[in-house]
């Protein structure tokens, strides 16, 4: 449509906005091999009720992180029932729109679980079958709970939805999300991998199309499980199955993975269950590194459980930050090997939380390892005793 916003995140428009911004150095990250200059902070959408009063948080606060240095921001049409991903269309809008180059902006769409338009059908079923099965999108045996559907036509489908709803004529990155759903309802995994590389061939067509610039995978459990786990997923399989899609080794456009992680939740930090295939064991912040993929940790408030209560270690080494919020951004920021942390804000006051941190580099790497350890230590406690 010819009222997209036309372009998507370069070098210098990033490195533009990141000196502009006025904050911390470290506060960005590079991106791929144009070296994108990436916020540490992102702005998610994934939390709070179907409302009008919520839909109207979310733009505030978006469009105001966009203007003042957060500038990587994710919506998936199934959050919020679609809300989120318009409420993030109309935020980038009015970033634009006060000056905000488009090319300094990062955004990212989400596609898998299935997208009902402002709330669930009465019926399901009958909803199915008019709006998938009779176009050709899949079919009942495609599914898996969530509902997720994973088929190109439907993922391709996503896609164009998602560029409507943000008002984007090219997104910067797509993530498939959670496809280890499907592992339970499927022989082997290898028959996941053949209906992933149909569904990057997808979205290597939209990267020629001009409609897409990256995409990667979002997780949820498949790596932060042990090898042995029926969920599990490896990176380098995944890089695989692009290799494959794209035709060419050299030529896909693999660029991210997301998953949970913070002070809690450890695992893609601390558990070694990828093997890359350069002579080590690594763990999946370590293994996207190696692979060249951007490594964004969700969930880094834990759903907002580490604003009530976090461990004490991290008051004990970070005392001089204001809020609980912070010192959890901190920590998942801090952590080597993570660019971005995402955190939904629908509440101006939170991002302003965000840019305060953002001022301040994330922490050295030598102390934040001193941190790290004693921290692990009393999650491994809290988990032990049933906390």
């Amino acid at each position: 449509m010819s009222d997209l916003i036309p372009g998507y995140a370069t070098h210098a428009a990033t490195q533009a906005y990141a000196e502009r911004s006025g904050l911390a150095e470290g506060h960005f990250s590079d991106y791929g091999t144009e070296a994108l200059k990436l916020s540490s902070i992102g702005l998610g959408t994934d939390h709070g009720e179907a409302t009008d009063a919520v839909d109207a948080g979310y733009r505030a606060a978006l469009a105001h992180g966009l203007k003042n240095g957060l500038n990587v921001i994710e919506a998936g049409l199934s959050y919020r029932y679609g809300r989120s991903a318009r409420a993030a269309g109309a935020a980038i809008r009015e970033a634009v729109d006060a000056g905000t180059p488009r090319e300094a902006l990062f955004v990212v769409g989400k596609g898998g679980f299935m997208a009902f338009d402002d709330g669930p059908p009465e019926d399901m079923g009958a909803w199915f079958k008019d709006n998938i099965l009779k176009k050709g999108m899949g079919t009942p045996d495609d599914l898996a709970e969530g509902p997720h559907l994973l088929t190109p036509a439907y993922i391709a489908w996503q896609l164009e939805q998602t560029r409507q709803a943000l008002g984007v004529a090219t997104l910067d990155a797509f993530l498939i999300d959670q496809s280890e759903v499907h592992i339970p309802h499927m022989e082997t995994k290898e028959d996941l991998n053949q209906r992933l590389q149909q569904v990057y061939k997808v979205l290597e067509m939209a990267v020629q199309a001009g409609k897409l610039r990256s995409y990667g995978i979002a997780t949820w459990k498949s790596c932060r499980v042990p090898t042995n786990d029926t969920l599990f997923q490896s990176l380098t399989s995944q890089v695989a199955n692009a290799e494959k899609a794209a035709g060419d080794p050299q030529a896909h456009h693999m660029r991210l993975v997301t998953m949970p992680y913070n002070v809690n939740m450890l695992e893609g930090f601390t558990r070694f269950n990828q093997a890359t295939g350069q002579g080590n064991v690594a763990s999946t912040v370590q293994a996207a590194y190696q692979l060249g993929l951007y490594f964004i940790g969700t969930h880094s408030l834990m759903g907002g459980q580490l604003v009530n209560e976090q461990p004490p270690i991290l008051r004990q080494a970070m005392g001089d930050l204001r809020t609980n919020a912070q010192r959890a951004l901190q920590f998942a920021r801090s952590t080597p090997g993570v660019g971005t942390a995402m955190v939904a804000m629908a509440d101006k006051a939170h991002v302003d939380e965000a840019i305060e941190l953002a001022h301040r580099d994330p922490m050295p790497r030598k102390a934040f390892l001193k941190m790290f350890e004693q921290a692990e230590d009393e999650a491994e406690e809290a988990e032990d005793s049933g906390t």
